[in-house]
């Protein structure tokens, strides 16, 4: 679709000038209607659509197309003159939305351009006249038009008054409702400032009395262990003793005369010690305890003190303060761990357990000063009899350990004898190497026959016969020498065994003999226990 060129310059055409335009417009179609080799400054020279009417002659012959409706004002057919169509891509046209300083080069006419589409012409007088008569609406339909704008802006109107009410009504709730919550959460912020002193006053009383409890429990706890101490002079060597006999090995670890003798012996003191021992466990266990519920205090009032320190804080935040800011969706993060019935819960409950792990180390301190005094003195009961165990257990030991080197000489000369077997049977295994090769050789030659000669005669069966002779006396010499070599293991098991107890033997009859013995001649017998 080719259109008008000027369309851009008609809209800002000064209306005086209108008239001067149109008949310099005039004048140019006239001078271009005798002149046709010179091109119109709207058409082309050698293009025109097909579904354009071409014109000629005067321009008043254009009047006639007024006649003719069109669906758009800027396609009017007017003002063409007859021109020789050519193949569009010899002279290429294109719509430019752009200067003519861009048009492409070969082109023989200014570019086509789209017409304005507001006033729906170039800036030509001419085309400007056309479309007067081109107009769309009806003065009627201008006043339906101004109505209805009225119309519009009075509702408009109408609407923005009600939304600035509303604005302004919500404004002042919302600010009364900000108020009233910032004065609730102040308020509710100082009632759970002083929950929070509360407890923490009660805690801290609470830990005071435990600190002097536990510190009562300690004086306790080194007078128990003063009188453990005390218990370790007459018991130290019978301890020894026992302590030495359990480093003994293997069998000769035996509940024997001597160490029932060294239990009875230790008897009374070892109960004595035991129960001091379980007191002072339970007093150590009870310092933990009170240990344990003295952090637990701690660290409540801690935690109060810095909960108090923060409420405080926040209690005297105001719209004013410095510090403040945004934390977009805070509100949405929940961190709370408890509620307040179980934070109280909390705090009374280790108040509690404080009370009552004081309570128990009260008792304690009684039963540790009545075990104290309860502890026998003596120690000498056993003695004697101790002593004759010793005795009797080292002449034993000596015995077992003489018939022990006799039967170890025994099993040495037996490994000796069967280890000359062994040797024995493993010859004769390799005897039979060379007579296996023998027979197994002549049969494969025997494989060699040729044809109707390969005949399962005596022969052939003879040494099939012998290769598996051979094989059943090597089987059962193999048999022989595994059962020869196993028996060989026991016995150097049953040597190392011998060995092993024979040292034993040693070891505890030293033990016996000079460890514990020795420590029981130097037993201090003029020292006494004293509490």
């Amino acid at each position: 679709m080719l259109c008008w060129e000027g369309a851009s310059d008609y809209d800002a055409t000064p209306a005086g000038s209108y008239l001067s335009s149109q008949a310099l417009h005039a004048n140019t179609f006239m001078h271009s209607s005798r002149k046709s080799s010179v091109p119109l400054p709207w058409s082309s020279t050698t293009h025109a659509t097909h579904n354009m009417e071409q014109i000629s002659g005067p321009p008043a012959k254009t009047g006639t197309f007024y006649q003719t409706p069109r669906s758009h004002p800027w396609r009017p057919t007017m003002g063409y003159e007859a021109v020789e169509v050519t193949p569009l891509h010899e002279q290429p046209i294109t719509n430019q939305l752009v200067a003519s300083s861009y048009s492409p080069s070969g082109m023989c006419s200014d570019p086509v351009t789209f017409p304005n589409l507001v006033t729906g012409f170039e800036r030509n007088p001419q085309h400007a006249a056309r479309a007067a008569l081109y107009t769309r609406y009806t003065p009627n339909e201008w006043t339906t038009s101004n109505v209805c704008t009225y119309a519009d802006a009075d509702k408009n109107r109408n609407y923005s008054e009600k939304v600035r009410s509303e604005a302004v009504r919500l404004m002042r709730e919302t600010d009364e409702k900000t108020s009233q919550g910032q004065r609730d959460a102040a308020r509710r912020l100082g009632e759970r400032i002083t929950d929070i002193t509360f407890w923490r006053n009660e805690l801290t009383t609470e830990l005071e009395k435990l600190i002097a409890e536990s510190a009562q429990l300690t004086d306790t706890k080194r007078n128990v262990q003063k009188a453990l101490q005390d218990l370790d002079p007459p018991l130290h060597i019978a301890q020894e003793c026992l302590y030495h006999r359990e480093s003994r090995k293997g069998i000769e670890l035996v509940h024997d005369h001597v160490e029932k003798s060294l239990l009875v012996e230790v008897d009374n003191l070892r109960a004595s010690q035991e129960k001091l021992s379980q007191l002072l466990a339970k007093i150590t266990k009870q310092l933990a305890d009170c240990r344990a519920a003295q952090h637990s205090l701690e660290d409540d009032i801690s935690h109060k003190e810095s909960a108090l320190g923060i409420d405080s804080i926040c209690h005297q935040l105001n719209n004013y303060s410095r510090g403040i800011n945004y934390y977009g969706g805070i509100e949405k993060y929940d961190p709370t761990v408890s509620t307040p019935g179980t934070w109280s819960g909390s705090s009374s409950t280790r108040i509690n357990n404080s009370h009552s792990e004081r309570s128990k180390s009260c008792q304690l301190r009684s039963d540790a000063e009545s075990l104290i005094n309860a502890v026998a003195t003596s120690v000498w009961d056993c003695w004697s009899n101790t002593n004759n165990a010793f005795n009797n257990r080292a002449s034993e030991m000596l015995e077992a350990k003489s018939k022990m080197q006799l039967h170890l000489h025994k099993t040495q000369q037996e490994i000796f004898d069967v280890e000359k077997h062994i040797e024995l049977l493993r010859k004769a295994i390799n005897d039979k190497s060379n007579p296996m090769k023998v027979a197994q050789t002549r049969l494969e030659a025997r494989a060699h026959r040729p044809g109707i000669e390969m005949c399962r005669d005596n022969a052939h069966l003879r040494l099939v016969e012998e290769v598996c002779t051979i094989q059943d006396s090597v089987a059962t010499l193999h048999r022989k020498l595994q059962e020869a070599e196993a028996q060989h293991q026991q016995l150097l098991r049953t040597k190392s065994q011998l060995e092993s107890n024979l040292k034993q033997k040693v070891d505890a009859l030293f033990i016996d003999r000079e460890k514990c013995m020795g420590l029981r001649r130097s037993f201090p017998v003029n020292n006494t226990i004293k509490y």
